[in-house]
């Protein structure tokens, strides 16, 4: 089989011997005469693997011990209910920097469950960039301070963090975990949707301060709670075991690759092939995202027509370069390069951006 590069936002491209490890693994696992999915989620096989991939995770991220590490369900857009349900505080107002769309609905939600203050908003700048720290006042009476540090639709990506002091920040980080360092002492609760850069949907991984456990809110329904996992390994109820199967196999294969730091640098060599070409093309292509805030997950870009851009997407695809569109808020095209794409998928897309503009230009 010819293996085609694959760009969509989500889920992501997986490295090829992890699906071909799984693949052999499937119908037996481990010689115990069934898969894997079809085991008690207590069996021995099972623990062994969800301990594993907490351990992994903790590993590769620096994850300190006063954090806890919570496996479960309902995707990032759960976490938008569940962060103001347990962490919000009479009184006080809950605090949401709106870089784009996924913060948006993350304030949405917020609003419904309390007190909800935006206290920066993209929208003057049709959201074309990230605040700089200093542009954030952060009042030490705030509940918590919510940012979205990478926006899969605009492709903005917020690379200085804000120094909330005393006030717990919490991240979604939904579509760029593990493409760089995460510092813990500067960040209390971190939420991702695995689909990106861990493995397949139907995982969200949460990584939260112990203490902001410890005084959650006592009324939160049981699974809802926060409090509820921690204790329990996040095995309370049958956690989604594949999933998180798939994102052992996949920690495993960043081990391999020289852990955080050779992702962090695979991130930036892949966004520099296609800013490159953006930047070299006398304007032909454009990516309205300031420069000091341009995603390197998700790369947006603008060609000079939406009939050219039709014509790119639809002749990448028959390249074997697929889902380039861009997201049908914003239009455009849109390459998202996570961890497992491949530099020569890059290299590939950027020399086909060359030709596209050569030939149509």
């Amino acid at each position: 089989m010819a293996r085609i590069y694959n760009f969509s936002a989500g889920p992501c491209t997986l490295p090829l011997s992890v699906l071909e490890s799984a693949q052999a693994e499937f119908v037996e696992f481990e010689g115990a005469g069934m898969s894997l999915i079809e085991m008690s989620h207590r069996g021995p096989q099972y623990d062994r693997v969800h301990m594993e991939a907490l351990a992994r995770l903790r590993h590769l991220l620096s994850i300190p011990d006063t954090h806890d590490i919570l496996f479960l369900q309902g995707g990032a857009t759960l976490q938008f209910a569940m962060i103001p349900m347990n962490l919000s505080v009479p009184g006080k107002a809950a605090a949401y920097v709106q870089t784009g769309a996924w913060a948006k609905k993350a304030i949405a939600d917020a609003k419904r469950l309390g007190e909800t203050k935006i206290i920066w908003s993209g929208a003057d700048c049709d959201f074309t960039r990230a605040p700089a720290a200093d542009e954030l006042t952060i009042d030490p009476d705030y509940a918590y301070v919510h940012i979205t540090s990478n926006e899969t639709i605009g492709g903005v990506e917020l690379f200085e963090w804000p120094d909330t002091g005393d006030v717990p920040l919490v991240a979604d980080m939904s579509s760029h975990i593990m493409s760089a360092p995460i510092d813990f002492t500067k960040v209390d609760v971190v939420y991702a949707g695995a689909q990106k850069n861990l493995g397949p949907a139907g995982l969200t991984v949460v990584i939260i301060r112990k203490d902001l456990l410890e005084r959650a809110n006592e009324e939160v329904p049981a699974y809802l709670a926060y409090r509820t996992h921690a204790p329990k390994d996040s095995m309370y109820n049958t956690p989604p075991v594949f999933a998180i199967y798939m994102m052992n196999k996949v920690l495993e294969w960043v081990e391999a690759q020289g852990g955080v730091s050779a992702m962090d640098a695979l991130a930036q060599a892949r966004a520099d092939l296609i800013y490159g070409v953006i930047d070299g093309s006398d304007g032909w292509y454009r990516c309205p995202v300031e420069p000091r805030s341009r995603s390197r997950m998700n790369v947006f870009f603008r060609l000079p027509s939406a009939d050219l851009e039709k014509q790119f997407i639809a002749e990448a695809t028959a390249a074997g370069m697929v889902y380039l569109k861009g997201h049908r808020a914003v239009g455009g095209c849109r390459a998202s390069m996570y961890n497992a794409m491949p530099i020569e998928g890059a290299q590939a897309l950027a020399d086909f951006m060359v030709a596209f503009q050569k030939k149509n230009g």
